[in-house]
């Protein structure tokens, strides 16, 4: 399949987009996430039928798009506009897809496929343009809760200021290193070490893509505006709170917290989630969350689990998407044993089938309305 480079002006900024297939293909908009960039999304579309219209762009601060400031009192909505923007392109969907008859609105309806942060990012253009998506297909997201600072599976909580979250969770030695550029392995903090240990639960998966994909996690850009972003003082453990400018402050729970929009939503496309059972990033444990980093003792002088337990981000994500399955939605969760983080890289063939079964319209749920569970080996 070839893959081609477009530049796009949209929303006000110079995006890099990759387009392959036909104009008049089925359309799906493929949504990266953080430290990464489109070129993600490369070991799948190997593994993707040639009829399909793939777009897939490069958020604002990552690959070939123009960094710009991340306002992330928005949560993830400067993401999402941007996206957003592109959906009414000519160049990028052929006017012949317009399907006003189904959605009341002229113009592309993709079926929207979003990795960790960009899960989030889709969720939020569904929030925001519901007649514009045919399909959530969810890859690892970010819980409806945002990223850390939580306690249970209605996102209570742990701090009044959402210590813990945020820019200031990022690990300094890790940020240096992606702003230099670092392409050693020699370092746990190193991109390359990131990319294999925490990105994959398999290193051997990266194969012959590996620097292809190393590329892509050095494209990030870093500083107050964009990578982590800025950060409060607390007094509450761990003594940062999230800020208002840049990336994870994004994902914070204070400025990301989508459960109640999501759940509302008119028309409820089917929706797709496909996790690995070893994803160290968005799991229940997650050696990212700096709550689960302090009850394994890794950061001192953690409170204990009554005060600021793991945020529960696997059973967050599934109490929601129950709760839009009871409102007349319906949803499939897809677990793939000994995955990690990146199923598009570590399982593309499993990952292939479920978009061609959404893209289809062979979604498969059970009566009730909630997804049967799969675990492909």
């Amino acid at each position: 399949m070839e893959i081609r480079a477009h530049e796009i002006s949209a929303n006000g900024i110079r995006q890099r987009v990759l387009v392959a297939g036909p104009p008049d293909g089925r359309p799906v908009l493929l949504i990266h996430g953080n430290c990464s960039s489109a070129d993600f999304w490369r070991p799948l579309l190997r593994h993707l039928p040639a009829d399909l219209r793939l777009v897939a762009p490069d958020l604002r601060g990552y690959g070939g798009t123009e960094v710009a400031p991340v306002d992330a009192t928005r949560g993830l909505g400067v993401f999402t506009d941007d996206v957003a923007a592109l959906l009414d392109e000519p160049t990028l969907f052929a006017p012949t897809l317009f399907d006003a008859t189904r959605s009341g609105v002229a113009g592309a309806r993709p079926v929207v496929v979003g990795h960790s942060l960009g899960g989030g990012v889709a969720m939020r253009l569904l929030v925001d343009h519901p007649g514009r998506v045919a399909g959530l297909l969810l890859a690892a997201p970010v819980s409806p809760y945002g990223f850390g600072g939580t306690r249970d599976l209605v996102g209570t909580p742990t701090t009044p200021d959402f210590a813990g979250t945020g820019g200031g969770t990022a690990n300094p030695d890790f940020v240096r290193r992606l702003a230099a550029g670092d392409r050693s392995a020699d370092e746990r903090t190193s991109p390359r070490t990131v990319l294999r240990t925490a990105y994959v639960a398999d290193p051997a998966s990266l194969g012959a893509d590996e620097e292809l994909l190393l590329d892509s996690v050095l494209s990030t850009a870093t500083g107050d505006d964009n990578y982590p972003g800025t950060h409060r003082s607390s007094d509450n453990w761990p003594g940062v709170a999230p800020g208002d400018r840049g990336v994870l402050n994004t994902l914070a729970p204070n400025h990301f917290r989508i459960a109640d929009e999501l759940v509302a939503v008119a028309g409820k496309p089917p929706i797709t989630w496909v996790r690995g059972d070893a994803d160290a990033i968005v799991s229940d444990t997650s050696l990212f969350d700096l709550a689960q980093l302090g009850a394994l003792g890794v950061l001192p002088g953690w409170p204990g689990a009554e005060a600021c337990p793991p945020q529960p981000m696997i059973g967050q994500t599934r109490a929601v998407l129950d709760r839009y399955a009871a409102a007349g939605g319906s949803y499939r969760e897809i677990v793939l044993a000994g995955c990690g983080h990146s199923p598009t890289i570590e399982r593309p063939t499993e990952f292939a089938a479920a978009l061609r079964d959404l893209v289809s319209g062979t979604h498969r749920v059970e009566a009730a309305g909630r997804a049967v569970a799969d675990s492909p080996q």
